[in-house]
């Protein structure tokens, strides 16, 4: 893969650069980008075609108006989003790095071919195109700010665009996508038919990405003015579309306050996230430094207090929205697979823009653990919420969007947006700047940027040997390989041609400058000893409990490896027993499993009141402890988080008591 979601121009104001070359080979996200090709992508025009998208589309192409397919007007955007993850993955080459047979790489060309074909007829000769207001009676174009989704759906179609055109070289689909930013150009303005915002953000990041596409300024400028108009209330508080006790109120959408004057992340976490995506790429491309400190802002705002273990954003199920600080939840989060997707597109376009390597890091714990646990080990079913705790018997209140993996959602959003993560996802692996490489994630492949090349093997994360061996320098050879420590390591060792350095990681960045030949080899030895990770103790929901950690992985305990008849709201870890890990390539696909000591307390039998005095663990009458009789020592089992929910329902938790 030669381009990415992401191409600065020349003139950027960005510290690294995406690597201008990149593939993953091997490992554990080749075979999970394995996966998506040859399932999940693949599955997509059928999936589709059975939601009906693909007939409203014809149904715009034959400009007549049988009725809209479909309970939301931005059905549009899982096609597009498909497009662009089929063009990413279309850049991998007919046998690219995902192992796809050159068959499958000829059907899904041919496939995105007739798709491109659907949606170009579709759209209207004034460059207008989505379906809902073109054939569903009495619907009025942009006159559903709040909720129609316009300007997010294209958004999506500008992005798949340029995809495609990077992708493949063709224009069909790209012409479709400048026709339509035209329209919105003469459409969105000051005297213009329109003044105002979208409902939800995402136009902004897209119409960067078509100026950094066709060099037009156009784009920027108009990228600009939805970003400066957001937080102008032009929105209102959406009183008329929903009971007044109902009113989401402008912070949901983000238009309370000016982005540059924004104090924290609030709001519908996507929304919000798209928003801030778009953000950091205008301050990219115009320097704007007051931008550029609002995002630093907002982002330690999200990671600090509003973020999961697990990467995931999101504690309330109403309005799909962010909590309070340190309001989190574990049975109750929302964590939506498509916030966590969010955060990484955030977090990538702060990494570079800043150069610091925490940004990455949250990727990293994001990407293993929010983000894959949304698809399903075999690619075909998926997770609209990510709960760090689900009950037995678990009624609510997740319903048909959460605790149990479905086939396909009334809302798609997140199959086809984690296809399109998962297709392009070597772009987020590497960047380059003047004085050589940085490696921000850590995936078997090759990699160049920086005036040079490496290639990477590695385990990872189930092994924490890193190798990587240097196969082109620049110039003289003087060049800097910079690979990211992450913040678990708290000891690492370093070799280089086999001789032990001892360099020092600053700020997360382990920096080797030297005068390099090709074929020299450095390895990155990380400790993935099993860890017991502690809350902050604001986050009440979690006091006096704890969660297992292996490397980037966050552990939970599923039902089916429990014990027999161990309820897991009865456990508790004794934090005093060693935790073990063993690799186990009969479970779930092949996993590093960690047991752990653990308690099974006496509980009080069951009656009309379920409260009790407070003793000290091992009194009489207290609820079990190390020195009670009647807590029975167990060992446990813990998984990897992204692999729960793939076999029979049962109970889940990620914290647990102490």
């Amino acid at each position: 893969m030669t381009a990415g979601p992401i191409r600065l121009s020349e003139g950027a104001h960005t510290a690294l650069r995406p690597a201008t070359a990149a593939r993953i080979t091997g490992g554990f996200w080749a075979a999970r980008r394995r996966v998506n090709a040859e399932v999940s992508i693949a599955q997509g025009p059928r999936r589709l075609e059975e939601a009906g998208n693909l007939d409203n589309l014809r149904a715009a192409a034959r400009a007549k108006s049988p009725g809209f397919t479909g309970d939301f007007q931005f059905q549009d955007s899982d096609v597009h989003k498909w497009l662009e993850a089929a063009s990413w993955q279309l850049a991998d080459g007919a046998a690219g790095a995902a192992g796809t047979a050159g068959t499958v790489g000829g059907e899904l060309a041919r496939e995105v071919g007739r798709l491109i074909e659907l949606v170009a007829a579709a759209q209207d000769t004034d460059g207008y195109l989505q379906t809902y207001y073109q054939v569903r009676p009495g619907a009025q174009r942009w006159s559903e700010l709040h909720w129609g989704h316009e300007l997010y759906c294209a958004g999506h179609l500008i992005q798949a665009a340029v995809a495609h055109h990077r992708a493949t070289g063709g224009a069909e689909l790209l012409d479709v996508a400048v026709r339509f930013a035209d329209h919105i150009d003469a459409t969105f303005g000051p005297g213009k038919p329109v003044d105002a915002v979208c409902g939800h953000p995402e136009i902004e990041t897209a119409l960067v990405e078509l100026y950094r596409e066709t060099g037009e300024r156009r784009h920027l400028d108009l990228a600009a003015y939805f970003m400066d108009r957001r937080g102008q209330g032009t929105l209102g508080d959406g009183a008329e579309d929903r009971e007044a006790d109902r009113r989401p109120g402008a912070p949901y959408w983000q238009d309370h306050a000016p982005v540059r004057d924004a104090t924290e992340v609030t709001g519908h976490a996507v929304r919000q996230l798209y928003l801030l995506a778009g953000a950091a790429d205008l301050a990219a491309e115009t320097g704007d430094a007051r931008l550029r400190e609002a995002l630093v802002r907002l982002w330690e705002d999200m990671a600090a207090t509003k973020a999961y273990l697990t990467g995931g954003v999101g504690s309330r199920h109403d309005l799909e929205a962010f909590g309070d600080a340190y309001e989190l939840p574990p049975d109750r989060a929302y964590a939506e697979t498509c916030a966590a997707i969010a955060s990484i597109q955030f977090g990538w376009r702060m990494a570079l823009l800043t150069g610091e390597a925490r940004y990455s890091d949250l990727i990293e714990r994001t990407l293993y653990n929010g983000f894959l646990s949304g698809v399903s080990l075999d690619g075909d079913r998926w997770l609209y919420v990510n709960p760090l705790q689900v009950r037995e018997d678990c009624t609510g209140p997740h319903g048909d969007q959460g605790a149990r993996r479905t086939e396909w959602f009334r809302c798609a959003c997140c199959p086809p947006n984690v296809m399109r993560l998962l297709a392009s996802l070597p772009h987020y692996v590497a960047s380059g700047d003047a004085d050589g490489i940085q490696l921000h994630q850590y995936a078997s492949g090759s990699y160049a940027a920086g005036g040079g090349a490496v290639r990477v093997g590695t385990g990872y994360p189930w092994e924490g040997r890193i190798a990587v061996v240097v196969d082109e320098v620049p110039g003289d050879g003087e060049w800097t390989l910079s690979l990211r420590v992450p913040h678990w390591a708290d000891k690492y060792g370093v070799t280089v041609n086999g001789e032990p350095v001892a360099p020092r990681a600053e700020n997360g960045w382990l920096r080797l400058r030297r005068r390099w030949r090709p074929g020299e080899t450095v390895v990155l030895d990380l400790p993935l000893r099993p860890r017991l990770t502690r809350p902050d103790p604001r986050v009440d929901a979690v006091r006096g409990c704890v969660a297992i950690e292996r490397g980037p992985l966050v552990y939970c305990l599923e039902e089916p490896d429990q014990p027999d008849g161990l309820r897991l709201d009865r456990v508790r870890l004794d934090p005093a027993a060693t935790p073990t890990a063993r690799h186990r390539p009969e479970l779930l696909g092949g996993v590093t499993a960690i047991t752990a000591g653990a308690l099974r307390p006496r509980i009080r039998p069951e009656g009309w009141w379920p409260y009790a005095d407070a003793k000290a663990p091992g009194e009489a009458g207290s609820a079990g402890g190390p020195g009670s009789p009647a807590a029975e020592p167990v060992r446990v089992t813990a998984i990897p988080y992204y692999a729960w929910a793939n076999r029979e329902a049962g109970a889940m938790r990620v914290w647990i008591p102490v």
